[in-house]
C-alpha cells in the first residue's frame, strides 16, 4: 500500500507545485502547504478503499473469496461509499501533517541550498527525522505508541524523500544531457 500512495501522493506534489508556482510565483511560501494539503487528500481519497479492504482483510483474518463477499455485501447494503469508511479521520490526521510537512521541507531545502548545496542532500535525512518528531506531537496517540511509530515512520520517510529527490535529480540531468545532442 505504500508504494502506489506514495508515488500518487509526491507526484500530485510536484505536478501541484510547479503548477501554484506559475500562477501564485515560485517563491511564495503557501505553495508547499497548499500542494501538500492537496495532495494528501487526493492519494488518500484514491487509496483509501484498498485500505480499508487491506485493514478489513489483516484484521478478521479473511480470504480472498470471503472478503468479496463481505465487501460485496456491504456495498450492496451501504452503497459505494462505505469502502471509504474510516476516511475523514484518515484526511482529518494526514492533511495538516502534510502540510506542515512540506512547509518545513521546503523551507530547510531552500535554507541549506542558499547556504551550503550539497549539504541539504547530507542533512535531508535528519530533517525527515526532526520534522516527523514534532509533527508527531500533534497526533492524539500516547507516548507508549509514539516511540515504535517515529521509529517506523521516520527513517521509511528519510528513505523515500531521499530516494525520490535524488532520483528526480537524476533524471532532470539526464534530460539535460539529452536535450542537448544535436
Amino acid at each position: 500500500m505504500a508504494l502506489p500512495t506514495t508515488v500518487i501522493y509526491f507526484t500530485c506534489y510536484d505536478q501541484l507545485s510547479e503548477a501554484l508556482k506559475s500562477r501564485l510565483g515560485k517563491d511564495d511560501e503557501h505553495i508547499p502547504v497548499l500542494a501538500g494539503a492537496l495532495s494528501r487528500f487526493g492519494s488518500v481519497t484514491v487509496v483509501s478503499p484498498l485500505e480499508l479492504i487491506r485493514t478489513r482483510m489483516q484484521y478478521r483474518k479473511l480470504s480472498y473469496k470471503q472478503l468479496y463477499t463481505c465487501v460485496s455485501s456491504e456495498v450492496a447494503t451501504d452503497g459505494w461509499f462505505s469502502l471509504w469508511r474510516g476516511w475523514s479521520s484518515t484526511v482529518l490526521r494526514d492533511v495538516p501533517f502534510s502540510a506542515i510537512y512540506w512547509h518545513n521541507y521546503e523551507r530547510f531545502k531552500k535554507m541549506m541550498c542558499k547556504e551550503v548545496g550539497i549539504a541539504a542532500v547530507i542533512t535531508l535525512p535528519f530533517d525527515v527525522v526532526k520534522t516527523h518528531r514534532q509533527t508527531e506531537l500533534w497526533e492524539s496517540e500516547t507516548l507508549k505508541s509514539i516511540i515504535p511509530r517515529l521509529f517506523k515512520v521516520a527513517p521509511a520517510c528519510a528513505i523515500m524523500i531521499s530516494t525520490y529527490e535524488y532520483g528526480k535529480s537524476f533524471f532532470s540531468h539526464l534530460n539535460e544531457k539529452m536535450n542537448q545532442c544535436p
